[in-house]
């Protein structure tokens, strides 16, 4: 699929995506919307908080006492060119249900940004949550990263970035928060290995390699997509495309010291295989990853399922995300 299609197909469904994930609003949780957490008054730079009302029964502490609780730091998906936080909201809500502050992000899209902006913004958002973050109750130092999709993908990589100086360097990124404060990262159908995207007959074309490069390295991949046709990379091009890959690839930047991993996904999610290898490198590693992964016959489970409260499965995802962060997260610190 050439990216332009992508783009289309993304508008003409993202308003019913934002009625039908949002329809029934969950109530027992305070919301605030459209903080800018940069400063510019741009759209791609607000996100919302979420805290819960009503705490769960297990939470530590006492009503007393008010410990702060973990954070769960959200970015969307949508192929890198689209999507919003609006859609995303009920979803953010209903973790929020598991006793903790729910952070829902937007951020800048590509083909006019390239990967740098978007990891930019990631990390400003962390830098705003690290600062402001207690107001809400949430606590700075247990921050759980995570995503859908594309989204998955820059969680993934600003996680990676904040352990691997290289990395961050690559990006001219200073991580906003001590990589020990994020305890954990979860994964909902995410573009975690570029490798598939070099397999005979994905579903989406190298053109989307080719956009999130910065200007300079996209041009030296050649114009492979004009006038809404698609054309063939060269050999040189392909290899070209294939080191630039290397570095917005989460899998190729795992190391031992990785927080603990949620991934869920399916045999009908585009990325089933990217994330299949995503847990087997993850467990080569010994990393603590658990993972939820639904087969063909489970028939709610399309790309980022997830984010439709209706499915049983995408209930069973939020029962396993709630234990995943109050596992890595552990106890308010006294």
């Amino acid at each position: 699929m050439p990216v332009w299609t992508w783009r289309l197909l993304m508008r003409s469904v993202s308003a019913r995506e934002q009625a039908r994930f949002n329809t029934d609003p969950v109530t027992t949780v305070a919301y605030v919307h459209d903080i800018d957490y940069v400063g510019d008054s741009l759209r791609a730079h607000r996100l919302d908080v979420m805290t819960p009302l009503d705490l769960p029964p297990d939470r530590p502490g006492s009503a007393e006492d008010e410990p702060l609780l973990p954070v769960y730091v959200y970015f969307h998906g949508g192929g890198w060119t689209s999507g919003d936080k609006a859609a995303l909201t009920k979803y953010c809500a209903n973790q929020a249900l598991g006793g903790m502050v729910v952070v829902n992000v937007n951020y800048r899209h590509a083909p006019r940004f390239s990967m740098d902006h978007l990891l930019e913004d990631a990390n400003a958002a962390l830098a705003w949550v690290a600062g402001n973050i207690r107001e809400y109750g949430g606590d700075p130092e247990r921050l759980v990263l995570g995503g859908d999709s594309a989204g998955g993908q820059i969680a993934a990589l600003l996680t990676a970035a904040g352990r691997r100086s290289e990395l961050a360097a690559h990006y001219s990124l200073r991580p906003a928060v001590p990589a020990g404060h994020v305890k954990g990262l979860v994964q909902h159908c995410s573009v975690v290995d570029f490798s598939v995207f070099f397999e005979a007959g994905f579903v989406l074309s190298l053109n989307f390699v080719r956009m999130l490069l910065p200007a300079a390295a996209r041009a030296g991949t050649g114009l492979a997509e004009a006038g809404g046709s698609q054309k063939p990379y060269s050999r040189r091009a392909t290899a070209h495309l294939r080191t630039a890959a290397a570095l917005l690839s989460p899998i190729e930047w795992l190391d031992v010291t990785h927080p603990p991993v949620f991934v869920t996904t399916s045999e009908r999610d585009y990325f089933y295989r990217a994330n299949v290898n995503f847990i087997a490198r993850l467990e080569e590693l010994g990393v603590p990853v658990d993972s939820l992964i639904y087969a063909w016959d489970s028939s709610n489970t399309e790309h980022t399922w997830q984010q439709d409260y209706r499915y049983p499965e995408s209930q069973e995802v939020y029962r396993r995300l709630h234990a995943f962060v109050r596992e890595v997260a552990g106890p308010a610190a006294d």
